[in-house]
């Protein structure tokens, strides 16, 4: 009978064992990581979509009308300044210029009779001054001619790249008709929108940069290796997207940009004093974003925080918080409005450290 007694016991003693160690580990796995929010100086990379366009672009347009004689060039090659790209049939304007020549050797002749005859006082002087305007208004013609002519001729006005050619081999040009375009693609300008806040930081911060510098994303997500420097901003703000244009000019040795591209001007906007809290502390509901604040009852409420830039792994806040309250680090899908929390608190040091923020 006392072994069994005995046994009783035991077997009571074991499970409230067991059961006191399950507590344990029920209220230590229900221990919920919380930090706070930082400050600090720091700085983060911000993309605008921009425009790729040559640091000089033109159109080759023809100046005489005319048959297209010759071509000279083929689309996308590179040319030389004063190379010659096209010839229309000058046939016409040799013609001219010929008829234009003998007219002025005519007019000289009958200048230098005129003068003989006045030196004999045969006619008055009058008459040799109009002969001599005839001989000007001659060379004035045949120097008209020679302009014709010339522009029979086109040539490359700077060194570029062809592009395409819309018209053949003896088409018949109109005067101004389009021939080709023309492009500089030893610089590029990247042109890219900012907004008035963002343009106001940008002035407000520009003594504090070291330079101008950004860098250029293409659209297959490489980064240009030649970085590139802010030289321009426009003198209005678009009314219709309150936004202002910037230039940035890019070096293009290897000629790998285009007329027309397109890419990501990345900017380095610095921040002072920017209250920083980890991407894992927040969720999502309707495109805002939350974090739940961790009251001095140790009671989790969501907060709407405003997130003013991104960067990785990190959130810098607008507005929603303050850096001396706490929020709920990990965790946020399984607690519950009002919730009570036990919680092992982290240096927020401690945490960013092992993200990736790059402080200053």
């Amino acid at each position: 009978m006392k072994q069994i007694v005995l046994f009783a016991s035991l077997l009571c003693m074991l499970y409230q064992t067991s059961c006191t160690t399950k507590a344990e580990e029920k209220e230590e796995s229900s221990k919920f990581a919380v930090t706070s929010p930082i400050t600090l100086d720091t700085s983060f990379t911000k993309e605008y979509v921009s425009q790729i366009r040559s640091v000089r672009n033109i159109e080759i347009r023809a100046q005489e009308k005319g048959f297209l004689e010759n071509i000279y060039v083929d689309e996308g090659q590179s040319v030389k300044a004063g190379q010659l790209l096209f010839k229309i049939m000058p046939k016409l304007y040799e013609a001219e210029l010929m008829k234009a020549e003998a007219e002025a050797k005519a007019a000289d002749i009958e200048l230098q009779n005129t003068k003989a005859l006045v030196e004999k006082n045969i006619v008055s002087r009058n008459e040799q001054a109009v002969a001599q305007a005839k001989l000007d208004q001659a060379k004035a013609e045949m120097s008209l001619a020679k302009l014709h002519l010339s522009f029979t001729e086109i040539r490359a006005p700077f060194d570029g790249v062809i592009d395409r050619l819309p018209k053949k081999l003896g088409s018949l040009i109109d005067e101004g008709e389009l021939l080709t375009s023309l492009s500089d693609n030893s610089q590029m300008f990247a042109y890219f929108n900012v907004s008035e806040p963002e343009y106001l930081e940008y002035q407000t911060n520009a003594k504090n940069r070291a330079n101008a510098q950004v860098n250029l994303l293409l659209a297959n997500a490489s980064v240009l290796p030649y970085p590139g420097k802010v030289e321009v901003i426009e003198g209005e703000f678009d009314n219709e997207t309150g936004n202002i244009a910037f230039r940035a000019r890019f070096p293009n040795p290897e000629r790998l940009l285009k007329n027309g591209e397109t890419g990501k001007v990345m900017m380095t906007m610095p921040l002072k004093n920017a209250i920083i809290i980890p991407q894992k502390a927040t969720y999502e509901i309707q495109d805002k974003k939350y974090v739940f604040v961790v009251g001095k009852d140790n009671k989790v409420r969501s907060r709407n925080i405003t997130v003013a830039a991104e960067m990785p792994d990190l959130y810098v806040l607008s507005g929603g918080l303050t850096a001396d309250e706490r929020i709920l680090l990990e965790g946020v899908q399984k607690v519950k409005e009002e919730d009570h929390v036990n919680f092992e608190y982290l240096e927020p040091k401690e945490v960013i450290s092992h993200l990736r923020l790059k402080a200053e």
